[in-house]
């Protein structure tokens, strides 16, 4: 049974949910699924805007069918040839084939490259070209690594919507919930918003603040990305969460404690400096045990807090591998400009505090706050005292 809704008179959202995928992209755990946004604008002229993921091509193909109501497509949008948004750019072209498609030159290409497709009629694009459907007409944005190279946004100047790909979106399936309702997505949306953008997007944050420089000159009425829910009111709520993520700016002063520990020990440490921090009048305490949680959750934290605390023992010489692993995701995800402490354990041989500097000093704009606090095996009820002046300087850097 097909299940489309409309975003606007003449707009019809085709989209699906898929609650059923462990992970995205072979790599993210989803536990609350994830949505796929596609579109298609009926005027003089009928578009298909994207496609979606294999997992939810039959019920995307009910809706398109419904959408076009036995018209066929005159055009056919690609703006990103990612296969969780292409997998039936093969089908449509080979159902239509007088299509024609749109889409950059290189997204052309990529089309043999994924698919082995030469669409019989293609319409290459470039930045400022533009697409008359009747009423609608669709200019073209180039947004180069957000987050591939091919990328391409459209602007509908008919009714003011910016369909802007993976910009603006989220993890999450969207529960029959169509438009974000700010209060709503604050609650049950955010975190996981944040967490796609950082661990997808993250690294290109110059890139995603150009494409925020061009979107300030147009005026916006409507965001429709390709995961997630469609934007029509707050977008300047979504578009400042945008600007703290891609100026690496925190979004909240408070403290993610994120811990490796083999046998309790150097978890004892860092429950007990949560909890000291709290003493001390600090709400905004995330605690993360990196042995049970994917490190794409301390990227997101990472870049939501202002201070980080990282705390692992020393294994075979070296640094814990989790904790190595979660340093190595928050450094290729760009995390900078923040400030951390440490919590170092080893037995007969202590070097995760070395291992632990030498991968954040990799990283720009850190700043360690306090001394590192070391734990021979366990800690010692006399040790209580340090680790109360590492959360007074953690305190004091909250400030």
């Amino acid at each position: 049974m097909y299940a489309i809704r409309n975003v606007t008179e003449d707009v019809i959202w085709i989209g699906a949910d898929d609650r059923s995928m462990p992970i995205f992209e072979g790599m993210f755990p989803i536990p609350n699924g994830v949505s796929y946004n596609s579109y298609v604008i009926r005027d003089e002229k009928v578009i298909i805007m994207d496609t979606c993921d294999v997992s939810v091509a039959p019920q995307y193909w009910e809706n398109l069918m419904a959408a076009l109501d036995g018209k066929a497509p005159d055009y056919f949008f690609v703006g990103h040839m990612e296969p969780d948004h292409g997998a039936q750019i093969k089908r449509i072209v080979d159902t239509y084939p007088d299509v024609t498609v749109v889409a950059s030159p290189r997204a052309i290409e990529m089309m043999n490259d994924f698919y082995g497709l030469v669409p019989k009629n293609t319409m290459p694009i470039s930045e400022g070209d533009t697409l008359s459907l009747g009423k609608h007409t669709l200019t073209f944005v180039q947004a180069m690594m957000v987050h591939w190279p091919e990328v391409m946004f459209a602007y509908d100047s008919y009714d003011g919507t910016l369909y802007c790909e993976d910009a603006f979106g989220s993890f999450g399936a969207s529960d029959g919930q169509l438009f974000a309702d700010r209060e709503t997505f604050d609650r049950k949306y955010l975190d996981d918003a944040r967490r796609y953008y950082t661990n997808i997007v993250g690294k290109y944050g110059k890139h995603v603040q150009k494409v925020l420089g061009k979107a300030g000159g147009i005026k916006i009425n409507r965001f429709c990305p390709l995961h997630g829910q469609v934007w029509d009111k707050d977008l300047d709520y979504i578009i400042d969460k945008y600007q703290h993520w891609s100026t690496y700016e925190p979004e909240v002063k408070g403290v993610v404690v994120a811990y490796a520990s083999m046998y309790g020990n150097t978890e004892a440490a860092a429950n007990l400096l949560a909890q000291k921090l709290n003493e001390r009048g600090v709400k905004d305490v995330s605690v993360i045990n990196l042995m049970m949680t994917h490190p794409s959750y301390l990227v997101a934290d990472a870049f939501k807090y202002s201070n980080l605390v990282l705390a692992a023992p020393t294994y075979n010489n070296g640094l814990q591998p989790m904790m190595r692993t979660a340093i190595e995701d928050m450094a290729s995800m760009a995390v900078q400009k923040r400030k951390y402490s440490l919590i170092a354990n080893g037995s007969w041989s202590a070097a995760s505090e070395k291992v632990m500097k030498e991968m954040l000093s990799e990283m720009e704009e850190m700043t360690q706050i306090g001394e590192t606090f070391i734990i021979r095996s366990s800690m010692k009820p006399e040790q209580s005292a340090d680790l109360d002046v590492l959360a007074d300087a953690i305190v004091k850097s909250l400030e």
